[in-house]
């Protein structure tokens, strides 16, 4: 079994030492989703929020987030990334969310792609919830990951 690699052995919190290793292009994309209620859904397509357009803020929200996972997350490695894209597209009852984030380090960007789905998440609820206080933010995933000493990985 592998051990948890912000533990140091006397169970302490920490922050991983990258610098032995290798700078490569590491990629990775999250998804998630905010279920709602068709009208909801209907109301962020038809952009009739009085906040503004609901996409386009969370889209925003996301790309920022990523940039930011450091000051978020108390162990994550500030890292310069190359790149952050996000998806948002409407699905039959939720608005689905997917991200992706490269860099070229010496640490993954798993946690720049989680924080990015999930701000964007937190973003739509934000802006409709006065219409729809039962929306769920699901499924938050990585769902693939390239680069890396661990190597590749993915999953639906």
């Amino acid at each position: 079994m592998n051990r948890l690699t912000h533990i140091d052995e006397s169970g302490a919190a920490r922050m991983v030492d990258v610098s032995a290793k290798t700078e490569t292009v590491r990629q990775a994309t999250a998804k998630g989703r905010v279920a709602m209620l068709p009208e909801t859904l209907a109301l962020i397509k038809s952009g009739g929020t009085k906040k503004g357009d609901v996409l386009a803020a969370a889209r925003l929200a996301g790309i920022m987030a990523a940039k930011r996972t450091a000051e978020l997350i108390p162990l994550c490695h500030p890292l310069p990334l190359d790149a952050v894209s996000l998806e948002l597209g409407l699905g039959e009852d939720a608005v689905e969310i997917s991200a992706t984030v490269r860099s070229t380090g010496r640490t993954g960007v798993e946690m720049e792609a989680l924080t990015a789905v999930s701000v964007a998440a937190l973003t739509i609820y934000d802006m409709v919830k006065a219409v729809d206080r039962g929306m769920r933010i699901e499924a938050i995933r990585v769902v693939e990951k390239t680069g890396g000493k661990t190597g590749d990985f993915s999953q639906p």
